[in-house]
């Protein structure tokens, strides 16, 4: 039994348990509220326990890493690596702030969920949101570990960039200390895989709760919601990147037609770690980037640059919760929502269901109902496969981009028009 159960895919294990969390929940009604309520809150604490510690190590090690020049060593480790680091990081923060603002158009323009009138609003769980100067002077924390016991995720996230930079600059003297945050993120890493895999246990609790309060209208407003994800994602593919590689005079057909396997392995893998080892095939091989830099830029993004997961995703999901719930979303609700989305897509690990966790941490920073997550978490698969492809096109286009302005475009590049007027990279890779 065990080893069929192992067989069938983590997306229809999902579905099923969805499934059978709505037939219950119609059969039994809300009798079975309070078996529904300990499972589905359960799964819900289990995702906030990763939060704090999953961003502080995912952000600490990746930034300690530009610092040591690992994967740089053509150009030679320290200056030339923190420098390609920090051009490679603004981009990712450029990109990713474009994202973001084009999910939160999408959702204000749109609206998801709003008017649907199913559940009724409880104001009382609403936290009190502080003002934008409060929430920009905030996220510098005066006592980091009560920032940890309090979950305040943006203040992890600033001093963890801090730790990062520290250990980067002190190089091989904090070495061993590098290593050890290093493995606490392959540590965090494992234990979201493993809290991931209940996702169908918890979907069963969260989906069968809300079915039998509230009854099946509360899922109507799916298709639309998936529809808009789409939208902010295939807007970013086609029309903003295209921009961004135009404005760096780089040819847009000649791109997408090298990055295509990546993109399909992306949408079918839904797994930025999982096409790793495409994207880096199509960088070196096709794009003609340098090996030495694609090697530590396509794994750093892999695990820091998530476009449809960490910006795209939490905007228009924020909005479709927050209108499902009734609550009312002020410019200081969407301040927080760019900001959380815009760092914490730093911290998003490249593995299924990672996004999860991501929506979480900005539904935590507006204060919004984590509850919203059950409503979702059936449909995540069918979301996952369009935010796969978003998040692995956004990495290999900063590569392309951090190579064009650094001079490390190969002769023969289909990305440049002519060659001879373009700068290239000195020597031979």
């Amino acid at each position: 039994m065990l080893k069929l159960l192992g067989k069938i895919p983590f997306w229809v294990k999902t579905l099923i348990a969805f499934a059978a969390g709505v037939a219950a929940a119609l059969y039994w009604g809300k009798d079975a509220v309070a078996v529904f309520d300990p499972i589905g809150n359960t799964y819900i604490r289990a995702i906030k326990m990763l939060v704090a510690p999953l961003v502080f190590f995912t952000i600490a090690a990746s930034i300690a890493r530009l610092g040591h020049g690992e994967g740089d060593h053509e150009t030679g480790a320290g200056g030339r690596a923190l420098r390609l680091g920090i051009y490679t990081i603004g981009w990712f923060m450029i990109t990713s702030a474009i994202a973001v603002s084009v999910g939160l158009a999408i959702g204000i323009y749109f609206q998801p969920g709003h008017g649907v009138g199913v559940l009724p609003v409880d104001p009382s769980p609403i936290k009190a949101v502080p003002g934008p100067v409060e929430v920009l002077t905030g996220i510098v924390p005066s006592n980091i570990f009560q920032s940890f016991a309090e979950g305040k995720v943006l203040s992890i996230v600033v001093f963890a960039i801090l730790v990062g930079a520290a250990l980067g600059a002190l190089g091989q003297k904090t070495r061993e200390l590098s290593t050890l945050i290093d493995q606490g993120s392959q540590v965090m890493f494992k234990l979201t895989r493993w809290i991931i895999q209940l996702t169908p246990i918890g979907v069963f609790g969260l989906i069968g709760s809300v079915v039998a309060s509230y009854g099946l209208e509360a899922l109507k407003p799916l298709i639309p919601y998936i529809g808009l994800i789409y939208m902010g994602c295939l807007i970013e593919i086609f029309i903003v990147y295209p921009t961004l590689l135009k404005v760096h005079g780089l040819r847009v057909r000649g791109f997408y037609k090298s990055i295509f396997t990546a993109q399909q392995t992306a949408f079918f893998t839904c797994s930025s770690i999982g096409t790793l080892p495409v994207s880096l095939q199509v960088a070196v091989d096709n794009l003609k980037l340098p090996k030495s830099f694609a090697g530590f830029a396509l794994p750093l993004g892999a695990n820091m640059k998530m476009d449809g997961c960490g910006a795209i995703y939490p905007a228009i999901s924020s909005i479709f919760i927050a209108n499902y719930f009734g609550i009312h979303l002020t410019s200081t609700h969407y301040v927080i929502i760019a900001l959380s989305s815009i760092l914490g897509s730093l911290a998003t690990a490249g593995v299924p269901g990672v996004a999860t966790v991501m929506l979480t941490v900005t539904l935590s920073a507006a204060g919004l109902p984590l509850e919203g997550l059950a409503i979702l978490a059936a449909i995540d698969r069918i979301l996952d496969m369009m935010r796969t492809a978003t998040n692995v096109t956004s990495q290999i286009l900063v590569a392309t981009i951090v190579s064009r302005e650094n001079g490390l475009i190969e002769v023969g590049s289909p990305l440049l028009n002519s060659p001879k007027k373009l700068a290239v990279k000195v020597g031979a890779e």
